[in-house]
């Protein structure tokens, strides 16, 4: 017959088993108090290992049967009876247990309450060290701010006095290179002056077309007004390339004023935020970002660096300026010095072919022999046609008496004498027919001499007219200095 509730193969239905039984432990000791504070976690990160009241014991787990097969053999093992009555039976607990108990929970209350109280102190004192140690930090982070801002100050004053001073040496380049071009522009003139008066020489007419002295400087004066022109727009052309190394270093400067403006701004902002600022928030994590190129010594030299570049910027452009001025003055007093040689030339020049011309106009003023050469040809043929008679009377009258008859053909004086005269006659006419020839020989070579003096005359006027009224005429101004050095 079975119980009922119970199925007969239940452990409580049969013999019980001999089981090494084991009171109930008792109370674990109550955990000491540490002096120094527990570390605080934020909400949501609560240590697991926190304090709970079961950790205040321990608890045992009976022993297992060492072998099964044993059974409980006790003599006040009651009899078999029904299970709820077995169940309430040995569920007691004796007097003893329950004195261990009950002074247990209250050791276990004290401890808790005075872990809790020194906790609470503990607490307190940690809030306010953090609370001191948290407003020293700000304060210190402020001032930080502070010098921080007292720095980007000083370095944007050092920066906007470079920049001004690179500006100011910009505009004066500028200036210079103007300068350099209108002076380059101005010597056209000039150029061109030279030039013509170079081409109307070549307009001389025979020996006149002759390479001298005023030649020489008018290719002098091509020559130097053309260098000067080529080292003017050289310089020039320095000038605008360091102009745009100027710009480089300016735009850099600009670029790191505007940063530190930017910084500063940036700067004042942290700074002038209070605990009771309406625009403070939490970024959780911007601890952990790292975004900074540059620490404060890589930082100030940046800075420093851009302003040695400006520096030297500028004093590339000084000396630029400085060679400028030099050229510009030097190539003036030269080109004035070759314009007042050439001018010395030509007046010179003027002056000889003047006197030349003056003294070919002398000797042809006297030519008078061309009028007596004129004359005496006029009287030498008459004196030639005079003797033609008194030939032709002595001829007929030889002819005449050639025909005197026999013995009358005597050679008698008036024979000699009438021979004597045609030979005396013929030769007087060869005389003056030579003398005539010669004379009108002497007229032909006085004739080609006025025209050649003639032609000379024209030559030396045609030579005064190009070199006095057409080249000196061009030549009578010339650029002044201030011009010549780049003012208008």
């Amino acid at each position: 017959m079975e119980f009922l509730g119970t199925s007969q193969t239940a452990s409580y239905c049969g013999p019980k088993k001999a089981c090494a039984f084991r009171a109930l432990p008792p109370a674990g000791p109550a955990p000491e108090t540490q002096e120094c504070y527990q570390p605080y976690s934020l909400p949501g990160y609560r240590n697991l290992k926190s304090w709970r009241p079961s950790l205040f014991y321990k608890v045992s787990n009976a022993q297992t049967c060492v072998d099964e097969r044993a059974t409980c053999r006790s003599p006040l093992r009651p009899p078999t009876i029904l299970p709820a009555l077995r169940s309430a039976l040995f569920c007691r607990y004796s007097p003893r247990d329950w004195d261990k108990s009950n002074d247990l929970q209250m050791r276990g209350a004290e401890a808790s309450r005075l872990w809790a109280s020194r906790l609470t102190g503990d607490s307190m004192r940690l809030m306010q060290d953090k609370d001191e140690l948290t407003r020293q930090m700000q304060e210190g982070t402020s001032r930080n701010l502070g010098q921080r801002l007292s720095d980007i100050g000083f370095w944007k004053s050092e920066l906007g006095y470079e920049l001004e001073r690179l500006l100011n040496e910009t505009h004066s380049m500028e200036t210079v290179k103007r300068r350099l071009e209108c002076a380059a522009e101005e010597l056209n003139c000039p150029l061109q002056v030279a030039l013509e008066c170079l081409y109307h020489r070549e307009k001389r007419i025979g020996i006149d077309l002759v390479h001298d002295n005023v030649e020489k400087n008018l290719i002098q004066e091509v020559d130097l007004l053309k260098c000067c022109q080529e080292h003017m727009r050289k310089l020039a052309q320095r000038i605008d390339i360091q102009m745009r190394d100027n710009r480089d270093a300016q735009h850099a400067l600009e670029r790191d004023l505007e940063d530190k403006s930017s910084a500063q701004f940036i700067d004042e902002k942290c700074y002038n935020l209070r605990n009771t600022a309406d625009c403070i928030t939490f970024f959780h994590g911007m601890e952990k970002v790292d975004g900074t190129v540059s620490v404060p010594e890589t930082w100030a030299k940046f800075s420093n660096d851009n302003i040695r570049h400006s520096q030297n910027m500028r004093a590339n452009s000084i000396r630029l300026r400085e060679e400028a001025e030099n050229l510009l003055e030097t190539l003036s007093d030269q080109m004035w010095k070759q314009f007042t040689d050439t001018n010395l030339a030509f007046s010179a020049r003027i002056s000889e072919v003047t006197d030349v011309k003056n003294k070919l106009q002398t000797q042809l003023a006297t030519l008078q022999e061309i009028f007596q050469a004129e004359n005496t040809i006029m009287l030498l043929e008459r004196s030639i046609m005079a003797k033609e008679c008194p030939l032709k009377v002595a001829q007929t009258r030889l002819e005449c008496r050639t025909w005197r008859p026999n013995v009358e053909l005597c050679r008698d004086i008036p024979q000699f004498k009438l021979v004597n005269e045609v030979f005396t006659i013929d030769d007087t006419l060869q005389t003056l027919r030579l003398r005539l020839r010669e004379t009108q020989d002497t007229l032909q070579l006085l004739v080609m001499t006025k025209c050649r003096l003639e032609h000379e005359l024209a030559v030396k006027a045609n030579t005064l007219c190009i070199d006095k009224e057409k080249c000196m005429s061009m030549r009578k101004t010339f650029p002044c200095t201030p011009r010549l050095v780049g003012y208008t």
